[in-house]
């Protein structure tokens, strides 16, 4: 029963309803100009809009008496209430909510039209929490005095579950044929465009359909580009007395340009800074070079696509342009891999575009290694024209050439180092390579060669390691103080120093590394063996409790247990640690090379020589000495250099 307090409620939310529709007053010479205006003042699309006619217009006689339209338009109500959620859910500061509402809130919509002498329904059922078709909505909409027949429970049915966005017929009309829609089709004349104008039909006329436009397509020769979606809009929404297309050309595709699709950065500018695990930027690191190896991949042409045509509307084919073809970009030390597509490095180096071919380049060049350069890692040689300064370093996979001197830095090779002038490594500087070592002099760092260090001047305060010779030639040949190790020769013209306070020692005749390594062993063992100590005195004090106790708390007994493990550990570490000294100590005795140390000039008092762990304390100066190693003992000889020696003039390749 309606009673009056829920009449007062409805009426109060449609008057709040209604406030929100907008409406506007136009006037124009057409009615189609009348709905474009209202479009553009309330913001709207047209197929959105609904009105009333205020005063019909008239096109007059010749352009006499002419009277223009004036209606009053405002939204679809459903349209607003649309919008209205979406500014809702705008102002709750959800965005994404907005949309997910606007794509999962759908209302469900109804169409009722009349073709020939029928009526047929279309209805769309609601997505997500959308409101769905009221049946009687759909029954109102249908009735009218003309119908002839209407299957009224059928559309109740249709009202709940929809009709799979089909026309479905529901009841006949009286049909009059003067007042059916007229339709006149326009193709353009470069075929590219067919639109139709309708005229709306009068009571009792019947719609156009779908198929009346197909037809009407067909007759005019239109073969090619019929866009059902739009049709299928037309006929849901009619728009009347103004041109739409319902048919376009497909449009030719042209081809895309090949291309050179790059593995590595052209734009040298791109290229970051290193930053630290803190976010700090390392500016020794500016990442100037981009490294590859042999075989790696640097760039792949992506090859050109062929267009594909289109047609017009009535059949007329439009041709597509193919993609220009480029060459592939080969430029030093690359080539093609097996696709033929695919550019590979075929040297280890700095990748980069010399001109526009893609190069390797194996040697790097740079005027000094200082803030502008940066650290240096390269997979080829490095040649430095300057200095490199404190706190930079350098490390190649091949050589490294420094024109200038070396200070405080990590200097590291796969090939041979070869330095100018000195290296002053105040206390921190290192050198490490593959290969030999040559430089003018060495003060205060430390060095590891694979084969020769080479000076030319002198080694001051410097851990000096070869695995074949330490050499000195020069007219100031000295070495003055530090601990230089090789196995093969050292030979100088002057040993330690004057006044004998500085320490200088001077080791031959076996593996440096081995002896290092032989070191750290022996000090591990030693730590072993201290732990097994206390571990066994722990175990045998808990023992101990045990038989006079016959038992043990758990926790003494756990701790017992991790005792007994901890002993299998370590017994089992010492015994590792036993058979690498041993191998190391088979190794030493059976290198054939028996080691020398030569002085050209003079060993000077507090020099000490090691041949092959034997020691010879240097206590008065000796001049033009030999020391070797015979039956167990240091001995001199009047000094004899080697032929080797002499050979070991400069490297090869090197000014």
């Amino acid at each position: 029963m309606v009673t009056l307090d829920k009449l007062r409620i409805d009426m109060e939310k449609q008057l709040a309803f209604d406030k929100d529709i907008h409406t506007v007053e136009v006037r124009a010479d057409t009615l189609d100009e009348c709905l474009d205006d209202a479009a553009v003042q309330l913001d709207s699309k047209k197929n959105n809009l609904e009105y009333e006619v205020i005063e019909r217009g008239s096109q007059g006689v010749i352009g006499l008496m002419k009277k223009p339209w004036r209606i009053r338009v405002y939204e679809n109500p459903t349209v607003i209430r649309q919008k209205k959620e979406k500014e809702a859910a705008f102002l709750a500061g959800d965005l994404a909510g907005a949309s997910n509402a606007e794509n999962e809130r759908v209302d469900g919509m109804f169409y009722v039209h009349r073709f020939g002498s029928r009526i047929f329904v279309k209805v769309t059922l609601p997505k997500g929490s959308g409101t769905p078709v009221s049946a009687s909505d759909l029954i109102n909409e249908a009735r009218r005095p003309d119908n002839t027949s209407l299957d009224e429970k059928l559309l109740k049915k249709l009202a709940e579950d929809g009709t799979d966005n089909n026309y479905m017929e529901v009841g006949t009309f009286t049909h009059i044929a003067a007042g059916d829609a007229v339709m006149a089709v326009d193709i353009s004349k470069d075929e590219m465009q067919a639109t139709i104008t309708v005229s709306p039909p009068s009571q009792g006329g019947s719609e156009i359909s779908a198929e009346n436009i197909k037809n009407a397509l067909k007759t005019q020769g239109v073969v090619a580009g019929i866009e059902d979606d739009k049709i299928i809009s037309f006929i849901d929404n009619p728009i009347y007395n103004m041109p739409y297309e319902v048919a376009a050309a497909i449009l030719p595709v042209n081809g895309t340009d090949a291309y050179i699709d790059y593995k590595f950065e052209t734009d040298k500018t791109k290229l970051r800074l290193k930053e630290t695990a803190n976010g700090q930027v390392d500016f020794k690191e500016l990442n100037l070079i981009q490294n590859v190896v042999v075989g790696q991949p640097l760039a792949v042409k992506v090859l050109p696509q062929r267009g594909k045509g289109g047609k017009t509307i009535l059949g007329r084919y439009l041709e597509a342009k193919n993609g220009k073809d480029i060459p592939i970009p080969l430029g030093q030390n690359t080539k093609l891999d097996s696709d033929g597509r695919t550019i590979i490095a075929e040297k280890n180096g700095n990748v980069t575009l010399v001109g526009d071919k893609i190069t390797v380049e194996e040697v790097y060049e740079v005027p000094g290694v200082n803030i502008k350069s940066g650290n240096i890692t390269y997979m080829g040689t490095v040649v430095c024209r300057g200095n490199v300064e404190d706190g930079f370093s350098i490390k190649a996979d091949g050589n490294i050439e420094i024109y200038g001197s070396v200070g405080n830095c990590h200097i590291e090779a796969g090939g041979d180092i070869v330095i100018s002038q000195g290296v002053m490594g105040r206390d921190e500087g290192e050198i490490i390579t593959s290969k030999s070592v040559w430089a003018r002099f060495l003060q205060n760092v430390k060095v590891t060669a694979e084969e020769y260090v080479v000076v030319n001047d002198n080694i001051m305060n410097s851990n000096v390691t070869a695995m074949k010779k330490i050499l000195l030639k020069g007219k100031r040949a000295s070495i003055i103080g530090g601990h230089l190790f090789a196995t093969e020769e050292i030979t100088a013209k002057n040993i330690g120093s004057s006044g004998g306070g500085i320490e200088t020692i001077l080791e031959v005749g076996f593996d440096p590394k081995a002896k290092l390594r032989l070191q750290e062993l022996q000090e591990m063992q030693s730590n072993v063996v201290k732990q097994l100590e206390e571990v066994d005195l722990n175990i045998s004090t808990l023992e101990n409790q045990k038989k006079v106790r016959r038992s043990l708390p758990k926790e003494k007994e756990e701790t017992l247990a991790n005792l007994r493990n901890q002993r299998v550990d370590l017994m089992d570490s010492s015994e590792k640690m036993t058979t690498e000294i041993n191998e190391i100590n088979a190794h030493n005795r059976e290198l054939k090379v028996v080691g020398c140390v030569n002085a050209s000039g003079t060993v000077y008092p507090g020099a000490k020589i090691l041949v092959r762990d034997e020691i010879d304390e240097i206590r008065s100066e000796c001049k033009a000495v030999t020391f070797y190693f015979d039956n167990g003992f240091v001995k001199r000889k009047k000094y004899e250099p080697t032929q080797d020696s002499n050979e070991m003039e400069k490297p090869d390749g090197y000014k």
